[in-house]
């Protein structure tokens, strides 16, 4: 590639079709702590990625998801696990109000939509590089 002047880049193009749930479970892989700079072999790999999905997919909050794991909003428990969070933000607002200066807590909702590279509006071109 250096012979014909074509210099290596890391870096993707602008790509539409992204799919936002894989990308974050990518970025959030990498910055892990405990990723290996190299795996030993295939089999180190593959564990690797099962202790860490079971990890990212039951055990973490993602704020992109109103703090919930990704397996409460698949399987349909978030309306649930909501419901009980406003109960216990409840009770922390009648025996704290003061610690509340605007308003009563709230958590966070779901989202309706999950972008990387938001379409722009029909009639509306978007800036390369913007996002």
């Amino acid at each position: 590639m250096a012979d014909l002047g074509v210099t290596k880049s890391h870096s993707r193009p602008y790509v539409s079709d992204n799919n936002p749930y894989s990308e974050s479970q990518f970025r959030t892989l990498k910055y892990r702590p405990e990723f290996p700079d190299r795996f030993g072999c295939i089999q180190d790999s593959g564990t690797f990625c099962q202790q860490f999905f079971h990890w990212y997919n039951q055990e973490h909050c993602h704020s992109g998801i109103g703090l919930l794991t990704p397996a409460v909003v698949h399987f349909g428990q978030a309306p649930t696990v909501l419901a009980h969070r406003q109960v216990v933000l409840d009770a922390a607002y009648q025996a704290h109000p003061d610690r509340f200066v605007r308003h009563p807590p709230k958590p966070l909702p779901l989202p309706s939509e999950v972008w990387i590279n938001k379409p722009a509006p029909p009639g509306q071109t978007r800036e390369a590089g913007s996002h």
